[in-house]
C-alpha cells in the first residue's frame, strides 16, 4: 500500500511538473509575442513617419505628396481593428509613388534625399521582417494552445488568443532592390 502511494505521489508530482513547464512555455511564448508586436509597432511607425516626411519634403511632384501623406497619416492614426487595412493602404500609396525607378532617382537627387531614400528603403524592408517575426510567434503560441492538456488545465488563464497580423507588406521595386541601402 505504501509503495503504491508513493508511486501516486511521484507520478502526481512528474504530471505537475510537466503542466508546469508547459504553462511557463506559454507565458514565455506570450511574451515574445508582446515583444514581436511591440516591435513590429515601431518599424510601422518608422515606415509612416518616414513616408510622411518625404511626402511634406517638397520633392515629390504634388499629387504623388498627397497621396503618400493620406496613406501614411491614415495608417498613423488608425484604430487598431482598421491598423492592419491602413497600413496595407500604405504599402499601396508606396508602390504607386515609387513604383517606377524615375521617383526614387527625383528624391535621390534633391538636397537630403539621398538619406530620405535610403532611410525609406529600409524601414520598408524591415517592416516584412518584424511581420514575420510576430507571425512566427503567434503561430507557435496557437499550436501549443491547440493542444488538449492546454486547454482542459486551462494553461493559458486569460491571456487572449493571439492572433497574427496580417497586411500587404510588399515593397516598391524601385526601393527594394537598390544595392546598397
Amino acid at each position: 500500500m505504501t509503495s503504491t502511494l508513493i508511486w501516486i505521489v511521484v507520478a502526481l508530482v512528474a504530471i505537475g511538473l510537466y503542466l508546469s513547464w508547459t504553462a511557463g512555455r506559454l507565458d514565455r511564448l506570450h511574451s515574445r509575442i508582446d515583444a514581436a508586436r511591440a516591435a513590429l509597432d515601431a518599424q510601422l511607425l518608422r515606415r509612416a513617419s518616414v513616408a510622411q516626411e518625404l511626402a511634406t519634403a517638397g520633392v515629390l511632384d504634388p499629387a504623388a505628396s498627397m497621396v503618400l501623406y493620406e496613406a501614411a497619416h491614415a495608417a498613423r492614426q488608425a484604430e487598431e481593428d482598421q491598423r492592419e487595412v491602413a497600413e496595407s493602404d500604405l504599402s499601396q500609396a508606396l508602390r504607386a509613388v515609387f513604383g517606377a525607378t524615375e521617383q526614387v532617382e527625383a528624391v535621390r537627387a534633391a538636397r537630403g534625399g539621398e538619406d530620405a531614400a535610403r532611410e525609406l528603403a529600409q524601414a520598408v524592408r524591415r517592416v516584412p521582417m518584424a511581420r514575420r517575426f510576430h507571425n512566427d510567434a503567434v503561430r507557435a503560441a496557437r499550436a501549443l494552445r491547440r493542444h488538449r492538456k492546454v486547454r482542459w488545465f486551462r494553461l493559458a488563464g486569460h491571456a487572449p488568443f493571439p492572433l497574427a497580423f496580417e497586411m500587404d507588406d510588399e515593397p516598391p521595386t524601385a526601393l527594394a532592390d537598390r544595392p546598397g541601402t
